[in-house]
């Protein structure tokens, strides 16, 4: 499995742009999306084929004009000066009808191509996207979100900007050109043979530019990603920014980042400035070596007047497209670029992947947790669990306390199948998860955290979103159970007040109590609260206290709580350290017991005094 850029740590990070400069990687990276791009295109097949037709019908009368002026001169003055103007007429009138086949071709091809074009990126951005969502919770907490937004934005619309505006043009020339060279090899075998004096030095002009400016423009892609990244993951964090004043700093690395972006931007157009004089300069040069020698030879007779003329015509359309190719070639470049980064990611492989063959939950079953010899760590030299041994019965409410770092949010994650344990097994109602249907896991097991994510939509769309089938009855019923439809009933649109992006409409408290609405709409067999009632103020999380009776009866529920009162609610408490299980019984027995609860226990009896 490749290792795409965009670690959330910078040792990563550098680590991950080592790997991705070494040639292998590139090799490999090239041929993934080469092999992307032709899966993009496979659907198209039969409108590429009309698309290349219209495309060489276009090049066939464009190429037409210079040797309709050969037989002009050559076929129509003669004939003109004698009376007879019917040759010079007839060449005018295939001028015309060159003209407007060349216009009718190319409309064609511009129409069918920004079609083919506009469906491929619609279907990347699909395959992007989805892809994104497919991609387990671990990869998401290593990598940075504006790496992903740096994915399907900028590397999206580079390759957008070549489909758009580039890629006739780049098509059209390589035709042009070897058109352009066998017409000339045709016209005249010695002036032909003179122009080729040129191509060593086009040759290797060209060939160094496409090696010197591959590297430039990924060095461009990775320097815009990080000015994306470093923006996205200011404004997102910007309460933190502003709270303990780092706009400064902040702003300090922008500035740094940004000016890489525009150095590595300059550095691609440096190259574009040798190239695209370097190539007018050669085509200059052999018209020059052209006119004298190809002026010699109709003195001499030996070359006919229009045949010269022709073959000056061809020779610009030789050098001009190739002039006109370096103005479009940063686009081609920087897409190639952005394809190989995406390719990249669509490489990436769930850590956590479904079942070929899933095994169905028992239908009786409630919600049985078990643990066996489960060992995990998120770096493997630093590992979190080791031989955990855990038996949760079903509808048994269980509280996880202990200090930072301890595992209880490791168990939750193992639960909710967000990561596999490196050894041993998670099972619920007797079945591995690692068996189950994604689809039937999220059913069953539901998690609410301190911060919970909601959608730009009204209320209730964020509380059906456990259930998009539930009715506004059952979504109604699910905010009174949990004691939020008071203040839902108190918002200017009730249920139907959009609550604005990430919930920015609501409190902290409002958008929690959603949480737990969407929660117990759900209806799973385990549910997980993860610091859940942590950001609520007193009066709103005795309203939840009170709900929870109801939310958890008949359930199993994993709690980590942080809170006394969330604790007394739990049938039994685990005391956890070092990703051990220290102490284990109900809260009663444990405050008794003396031992780690019991101080705990003090500590939050005397933080109410």
């Amino acid at each position: 499995m490749s290792r795409w850029r965009g670690r959330a740590t910078d040792p990563d990070a550098d680590r991950s742009r080592a790997e991705v400069a070494t040639p292998e990687a590139v090799a490999r990276l090239r041929a993934r999306s080469r092999a992307l791009l032709r899966g993009l295109l496979r659907p198209h097949r039969r409108r590429l084929g009309w698309a290349v037709a219209l495309l060489l019908l276009q090049n066939a009368a464009a190429m037409a004009g210079p040797y309709l002026v050969m037989l002009g001169i050559d076929r129509g003055i003669g004939p003109l000066r004698a009376g007879d103007a019917g040759p010079l007429v007839a060449v005018a009138a295939a001028f015309v009808v060159a003209t407007g086949t060349e216009y009718a071709a190319r409309r064609g091809f511009l129409t069918l191509a920004a079609r083919i074009g506009q469906a491929v990126l619609l279907d990347l951005r699909q395959r992007v996207y989805g892809h994104f969502l497919r991609l387990d919770v671990g990869f998401h907490e290593r990598y940075t979100s504006g790496r992903m937004v740096s994915r399907l934005t900028s590397d999206l619309d580079s390759i957008a900007e070549l489909v758009d505006g580039g890629i006739d043009k780049l098509v059209m020339a390589a035709l042009s050109v070897l058109s352009v060279a066998g017409i000339l090899l045709w016209l005249d075998l010695p002036l032909a043979a003179a122009t080729l004096l040129a191509f060593p030095f086009l040759f290797w002009l060209s060939r160094w530019f496409a090696r010197a400016s591959a590297g430039a423009y990924r060095r461009t892609r990775e320097a815009v990603a990080l000015v994306i990244v470093h923006f996205v993951e200011s404004l997102r964090g910007i309460r933190a920014v502003q709270a303990y004043r780092r706009e400064p700093r902040n702003q300090r690395i922008f500035a740094t980042v940004n000016d890489d972006y525009r150095q590595a931007s300059l550095d691609a157009f440096r190259l574009i400035a040798v190239y695209s004089p370097g190539i007018r300069m050669i085509g200059n040069l052999t018209v020059a070596v052209v006119l004298g020698y190809g002026g010699w030879r109709v003195l001499g007779g030996r070359t006919e007047v229009g045949v010269f003329a022709a073959f000056l015509l061809y020779l610009r359309r030789f050098f001009e497209p190739m002039e006109e190719l370096s103005q479009f070639y940063n686009a081609l470049q920087s897409a190639t670029a952005a394809l190989e980064k995406l390719a990249g990611v669509l490489d990436e492989r769930p850590a956590v992947a479904e079942p070929e063959r899933p095994a169905p939950l028992p239908g009786g079953g409630r919600g049985a947790v078990v643990f066996r010899s489960v060992s995990f760590g998120y770096r493997a030299e630093a590992p979190i669990l080791a031989g955990l041994e855990l038996a949760v019965p079903a509808g048994q409410t269980v509280a996880l306390i202990g200090p930072t770092g301890a595992g209880k949010s490791t168990i939750a994650k193992l639960v909710a199948r967000f990561h596999d344990p490196g050894t041993g097994a998670v099972s619920l109602d007797g079945v591995d998860l690692r068996d189950l249907a994604d689809a039937e896991l999220r059913r069953a097991v539901v998690l609410v955290t301190q911060e919970n994510h909601l959608f730009s939509g009204s209320v209730a769309e964020n509380i059906r979103f456990g259930r998009p089938d539930a009715d506004d009855a059952a979504v109604e019923a699910a905010a009174r159970a949990i004691g939020a439809h008071d203040f839902i009933a108190a918002l200017p649109d009730g249920y139907a007040t959009d609550v604005h992006r990430r919930g920015g409409r609501l409190s902290a408290g409002q958008r929690q109590l959603v949480a737990f609405a969407r929660a117990f709409l759900a209806d799973p067999r385990v549910l997980i609260l993860d610091e859940a009632t942590s950001s609520l103020d007193v009066p709103t999380e005795r309203l939840v206290q009170r709900a929870l009776g109801s939310i958890l009866r008949d359930r199993t529920a994993l709690v980590i709580a942080h809170r006394l009162s969330t604790v007394e609610i739990a049938d039994r408490v685990l005391v956890l350290d070092g990703g051990r299980i220290v102490e284990d019984g109900r809260p009663a027995e444990l405050a008794a017991a003396g031992g780690r609860y019991a101080a705990l226990h003090r500590q939050w009896r005397d933080s109410l005094i």
